[in-house]
């Protein structure tokens, strides 16, 4: 057999050529530069996933944050309400029970205040007075310089009285130029007249009032517990009874209940031997009507002061009970619409932890802030406007404007709301120019109110209308919608602060009632009118704007 030889042997004995070896080199340099090419693009894509990490962190950071600052801020606006609301609380009560002339306690806080003395001096076996002032020609000072300087005297006479008394006791405006005071724990009942003594001298002191220089003088009648009396209206109306008997005694005196009455002094002992003149009957009848007409007509026109007091305190705290009402019932009402807004942030903010590793959670937690933050925000401003419209502090930027851009600026405002609810809405404007003598942003206020209001209470699928023509020099605006109307109860009152319909109130429960009582007062302001209409249950609403027209400068 023949020997292989050259390239086929070197094959054949098992041995690698050199260009095997260059080859088999040149693969495995190959290999490791592929290696490396795939190191680095790991390096990279690890590079790039940190960098997308840290960008979605922070991204997630910042999100986390601005939801944090939005609860803060919430939180803090509603701590801020809830105090506003807590001090207007304080100052109802306390305006319910003060006189809201002479700002001392009006009479159920005084009978209240006597009833607890007498059970305090019945339990430490002590003494107390009710002392009965009544002014002297208060009539006079009223008819000389007027109701104004009347009004001024009774308070300068409460400053005074209260300069006397201790802090302890009370000094109460019982009606018209009367005054009550209750002094506890007196030892003896002299004790009392040193302190009417005190009162009298202090009303006689010069004062000015205005441009007036009085001096004052009052009538003071005293009742003890318990020697004249164990009950508020027994001591009152035994101090009163003495009050009289000391003014027609004299002026500027005092007396108390248990003293014996004596007799008025004559002008002068009659002589015991002078002859007694016969008087005939005719003669003495008339003698005695001519010094009984005074007196009569005094008493006469002290009635009469006394019922118009009476009226016109039973008219005071029958007003001051129904505002005290309505403000009970807006407070609990603003209380609860704050409420509502409060319990979802305060769940999304327990969620927020968990919100660190759930995306679509944190998304949820942070349009939930978003939604209650603006609705708190809506209800601030509510209470703002509402503010403004009881102290009329709505401050107004005039210039002429045009009313078609400020209404079709309202349209556009309120539309998405509309069209949420598939109402259909309907405008018809008179040709521009409309030129209007006001303040831009709240006249689109006022168009944006109406109409949300007449979205707000119409159904689904309901009809709205605005319309805007110009008739005997104004501009009337109409807003019309055919949704559940306005009861004839609710009508009359519909433009007063915190004015609700109850059947409104279950339809759209958000609101303060506040909302129309701003339309009502920036339309004033703007010297026109708005009036409200309604055929009744289900039957719509017409709400007729009326502005006058300005002309161009």
């Amino acid at each position: 057999m023949a020997e292989p030889s050259g390239a086929d042997a070197a094959a054949w004995s098992g041995h690698p050529t050199s260009a095997d070896v260059a080859a088999a080199e040149q693969a495995v340099a190959l290999l490791h530069q592929q290696a490396e090419q795939l190191r680095a693009d790991i390096a990279g894509s690890r590079r790039k996933l940190e960098d997308v990490q840290r960008e979605f962190d922070a991204t997630r950071a910042a999100q986390l944050l601005e939801a944090n600052e939005q609860l803060v801020l919430a939180a803090l606006q509603a701590e801020s309400i809830a105090e506003a609301a807590t001090g207007h609380l304080d100052e109802l009560a306390r305006a319910s029970q003060r006189d809201a002339l002479t700002d001392t306690p009006n009479r159920a806080l005084m009978l209240d205040r006597l009833e607890n003395a007498i059970a305090m001096a019945r339990r430490h076996v002590t003494r107390l007075a009710v002392l009965f002032l009544d002014l002297d020609q208060f009539k006079q000072i009223n008819d000389t310089h007027g109701h104004a300087v009347g009004d001024e005297v009774l308070q300068l006479v409460a400053r005074r009285l209260e300069s006397v008394l201790r802090a302890s006791d009370t000094v109460s405006r019982h009606g018209g130029d009367e005054f009550l005071m209750l002094v506890g724990e007196i030892s003896q009942a002299s004790d009392a007249a040193v302190i009417a003594s005190k009162v009298l001298a202090a009303l006689e002191a010069p004062g000015r009032v205005g441009d007036h220089l009085l001096r004052l003088s009052g009538s003071v009648g005293i009742a003890t517990f318990p020697d004249d009396g164990e009950d508020a209206a027994t001591l009152i109306s035994r101090a009163d009874a003495a009050m009289y008997r000391s003014k027609r005694r004299r002026s500027g005196g005092f007396e108390f209940h248990h003293d014996e009455q004596s007799p008025l002094p004559s002008a002068a002992p009659a002589a015991v031997d002078a002859p007694q003149a016969p008087q005939a009957p005719v003669a003495r009848h008339e003698s005695a009507l001519a010094e009984q007409r005074p007196q009569l007509r005094e008493l006469r026109e002290a009635n009469e002061q006394l019922v118009i007091a009476a009226l016109t305190a039973q008219q005071l705290e029958s007003q001051t009970e129904q505002a005290y009402t309505r403000q009970m019932r807006f407070l609990a009402m603003v209380a609860h619409e704050l409420r509502n807004p409060l319990i979802p942030i305060q769940t999304a903010a327990g969620l927020l932890n968990r919100a660190l590793s759930d995306e679509p959670l944190l998304a949820q937690l942070q349009a939930a802030i978003k939604r209650q933050v603006a609705l708190v925000s809506r209800l601030v401003d509510d209470l703002l406007d509402g503010s403004r419209v009881s102290a009329g502090k709505f401050r107004l930027e005039r210039s002429m404007v045009e009313m078609t851009g400020i209404l079709s600026l309202a349209v556009e405002t309120c539309r998405p709301a509309i069209e949420a609810r598939s109402q259909r809405l309907t405008v018809n404007l008179a040709p521009a120019p409309l030129l209007v003598l006001g303040d831009a942003l709240r006249l689109g206020q006022i168009v944006s109110n109406l109409l949300d209001n007449a979205s707000k209470y119409t159904p689904k699928g309901g009809a709205i209308r605005l319309s805007a023509v110009l008739l005997d020099g104004a501009l009337r605006i109409t807003v019309s919608d055919n949704g559940i109307g306005i009861t004839a109860d609710t009508l009359p009152n519909i433009f007063e602060l915190f004015t609700q319909d109850a059947r409104a109130v279950a339809l759209y429960d958000g609101g303060l009632g506040i909302g129309l009582a701003v339309v009502r007062d920036l339309v004033e302001a703007h010297g026109g009118t708005v009036m409200a209409s309604s055929a009744g249950h289900n039957l719509g609403s017409d709400f007729v704007l009326t502005l006058p027209i300005g002309a161009a400068s």
